[in-house]
């Protein structure tokens, strides 16, 4: 019965939507300690982070005994709840080696604050399916980045030069590189990021009439058969167009194999579904006055013979045929570009984001001429940044902030990182203590981008790292940790959280918790019609443990926060935006470095909240 009245209770929460929470200081108590069913841990008085790691048993037999609350409003009358297991520690494979910190000094500490908090909770029985995954992985990455930092230490100790260590390169192409006909692998060393291209230029040639393109993750030493983010196979038409042609998209792991495919053209689909606004298959159709006309396929149907004819003709790869082709990074998913015309989206599947690609490798029946991937992430060489000091978090003189800004990033979402640096952090309120600013990242899979994000952390002392890798599936965890920071670490009377690719008015917001309720408050926009994505390949799918996805967590954990007797406050407001930006905005998503840094000029000579599209 609990599973199902927590079923019913989204159907009818309020959610938080379009990255932004603010919530009060004994709202975020009770969320994590009450509604979580974890108590905290006894330090000692103001015990550093330095202190727990260098004095904390590493064996992980922590014994302690913990139980959930059942909330009686979750029980239907005269019925008797069932028994619950407890949940209880566990032992979670590569958790002790996370914690061995011996080498790294007091000062480093400061990017893992929260780490000695959420130790039991990735210890618990009941915690979310991927943990173990996550922590397991970060395990590897960690000590591979410790060693990395111990290299580097010694070799400035020795006034040597440090190991040639490999940079982020903005862009790989094949020139200089002999293409032959078993195709051709491209590395990428810190992955993509969101508007990164692979262009190709190629003619296929028939052999086989199929060529693909994969994208594939990195590789582990335990896991020799690394994930496949994206398989992109194109079959092209028969001789005198008799064989239909199609593209397949799909996925695979070792543990699961191939994911669901998806083709296109599609088979009398009646799902019209969109990823950043583009359609899954692109057709084009000859409509009554004889003019092309650009169609999704679940809009055509499939029994048509002359329809079938004029989608083989406007196949957008034809044996014989030049194409340039671009495969770009977008937001929700990866999308194909054929000759300037969109062909294909493929949303993003759970544990399969751009970050995890490693290299992509190009196949099959194609003479392939060119393939140039940009828009990489990259870094700034944070001993060239002339204005470092400037960006750098400021110290927190007060005892307690008014409020604390915790950031969802990833590890190589570098650019983003620094463009919200130089624009809205840069507000008076933040420059002086007033309010925080702090991103929460976890580890990447590849050494190259922790090590960067370790000197990237040093340097701008703005940064806490998460003890499991960055999937985004746990993002529930980060969550709890924006809580933890405002109320165990950095004291805050609200709590904010919202994402890289966000613009926040910190003046505005301020402005307008001035006069709004210190208890109870949940502020930003708000949706009271959300339902559960149940569709198992969907990156945001929600099985019925419903505390996957941050926002959903959040309504539930509020929903109880509720049902516990306690009052809360919607403050509803429009002006913060979930898709993008409008005019007198106090928050606008889905903006790219560029626009951020053009939010922020207009606003300091225009002194108006105008949008930069």
């Amino acid at each position: 019965m609990k599973r199902l009245s927590l079923v019913q209770g989204l159907l009818r929460m309020k959610k938080w939507y379009g990255g932004l929470l603010i919530t009060v200081l004994g709202m975020s108590l009770l969320l994590f300690y009450s509604l979580k069913g974890i108590q905290p841990q006894k330090q000692p008085a103001k015990q550093s982070a330095y202190g727990f790691f260098n004095n904390h048993p590493q064996n992980g037999s922590v014994k302690e005994s913990i139980s959930l609350p059942v909330n009686s409003s979750d029980v239907e009358p005269n019925q008797v709840p069932e028994p619950r297991k407890k949940p209880h520690l566990i032992h979670v494979a590569g958790l002790d080696d996370l914690y061995d910190m011996k080498t790294i000094s007091e000062g480093e500490m400061n990017v893992l604050l929260v780490w000695t908090y959420l130790r039991s909770l990735l210890s618990r029985s009941d915690s979310l399916p991927e943990t173990a995954q996550g922590v397991k992985e970060a395990s590897v990455a960690w000590k591979e980045l410790i060693s990395t930092i111990e290299k580097d230490k010694a070799s400035k100790i020795s006034k040597i030069d440090s190991p040639a260590y490999k940079k982020c390169p903005f862009s790989v192409s094949t020139l200089g590189k002999t293409i032959d006909d078993s195709g051709i692998t491209l590395d990428f060393p810190c992955g993509l990021v969101v508007d990164s291209s692979i262009t190709l230029i190629g003619i296929p040639n028939g052999l086989n009439r199929s060529f693909q393109i994969d994208l594939v993750g990195h590789e582990l030493e335990e896991e020799p058969n690394p994930p496949i983010i994206l398989h992109y196979n194109v079959s092209v038409p028969g001789e005198n167009m008799t064989e239909q042609p199609y593209i397949v998209q799909n996925t695979w792991t070792s543990d699961f194999g191939w994911g669901k495919e998806e083709r296109c053209p599609a088979r009398g689909s009646a799902n019209i579904q969109k990823v950043d606004g583009l359609v899954l298959c692109n057709v084009q159709v000859v409509g009554s006055n004889n003019e092309n006309v650009g169609q999704p396929t679940s809009d055509i149907p499939s029994n048509n013979s002359s329809e079938s004819a004029h989608r083989t003709a406007n196949f957008p790869f034809a044996e014989g045929n030049p194409f340039t082709a671009t495969l770009w990074v977008g937001s929700e998913g990866f999308h194909m570009t054929v000759n300037g015309r969109h062909e294909t989206s493929f949303a993003y599947r759970e544990k399969f984001d751009p970050w995890l690609v490693s290299t992509a490798k190009v196949a099959g029946s194609l003479s392939l001429l060119s393939v140039l991937a940009k828009d990489l992430p990259v870094t700034e060489d944070n001993d060239l940044v002339v204005d470092v000091e400037k960006l750098k978090a400021p110290s927190i003189p007060r005892k307690k902030l008014v409020l604390l800004i915790g950031v969802f990033s990833t590890g190589n979402n570098f650019e983003r990182r620094m463009a919200l640096r130089r624009s809205w952090m840069q507000y008076e309120a933040v420059r002086s203590g007033e309010v925080a600013v702090r991103f929460f990242i976890g580890l990447h899979k590849k050494d190259i981008v922790n090590f960067e994000l370790w000197s990237e952390a040093q340097a701008y002392g703005d940064i806490q790292l998460m003890p499991f890798v960055d999937y985004y599936s746990l993002i529930s965890l980060k969550t709890i940790a924006i809580c933890i920071m405002g109320t165990k670490i950095i004291p805050s009377k609200y709590i904010m959280k919202t994402d890289d690719d966000a613009f926040v008015r910190v003046d505005e917001v301020l402005s307008s918790l001035k006069g709004k309720p210190s208890e109870g408050l949940l502020y930003g926009l708000i949706s009271s019609k959300s339902s559960p994505q149940r569709d198992k390949d969907s990156k945001w799918y929600i099985s019925e443990k419903l505390f996957k996805l941050e926002d959903v967590a959040m309504g539930i954990w509020i929903e109880q926060f509720k049902n516990g007797g306690k009052e809360v406050h919607y403050e509803n407001d429009e002006k913060f935006y979930n898709a993008g930006c409008e005019s007198n905005y106090i928050l606008a998503h889905y903006q790219n470095p560029r626009m951020v840094l053009c939010l922020w000029e207009k606003l300091q000579k225009e002194h108006q909240p105008a949008c930069c599209e």
